[in-house]
């Protein structure tokens, strides 16, 4: 098994968010082959060539790095700017058929309120029509009743309802 290079080692000091990580080997100074580094897991020559040849390249990398780190950012924030503008978008259709919803019934309502009193004025025709009817009906009563008492005979064999003997 291959032995695996600790990649911060080769850019010469970690990142901040593992400053709280000892780099150096517990073993530092006793190290039985000195061509072979505890810490990046690579032979101290070839260490030492990857520092020389590296320095140029850990400025690219990092310069890399960065630039990689930003078209993460700008990307982020078109994503964010596309999504807080679809949202906008949602939130608008949402309105607009919220909106349509209100005009929809605010003129059901009128036809509601139209159809309401149509049936409040037949109703009070109804009734004023009833109140007609009980009228006639206790006029035509007490002319019925007349009329009994002057047909009223001593030979009379007809008699109403109400007389039950």
């Amino acid at each position: 098994m291959q032995p695996s290079t600790n990649i911060f080692s080769l850019h010469g000091c970690p990142p901040s968010y593992l400053s709280h990580i000892p780099t150096s080997s517990p073993f530092f100074g006793q190290n039985p082959n000195p061509f072979f580094s505890f810490e990046t897991g690579v032979n101290t020559s070839q260490f030492m060539s990857l520092i020389s040849s590296n320095n140029s390249t850990s400025d690219e990398a990092e310069e890399n790095h960065k630039e990689i780190i930003n078209e993460r950012k700008q990307k982020r924030k078109i994503s964010n700017r596309e999504s807080a503008r679809r949202s906008r978008m949602r939130k608008q259709r949402q309105v607009d058929e919220l909106w349509s919803q209100v005009m929809w019934l605010r003129n059901e309502n009128h036809q509601l309120l139209r159809k309401l009193n149509c049936v409040l004025e037949s109703q009070e025709k109804v009734i004023e029509e009833n109140n007609q009817l009980k009228e006639e009906t206790t006029e035509l009563k007490q002319m019925i009743s007349d009329m009994q008492l002057q047909n009223q005979s001593p030979f009379s064999c007809i008699r109403d309802d109400d007389d039950v003997v």
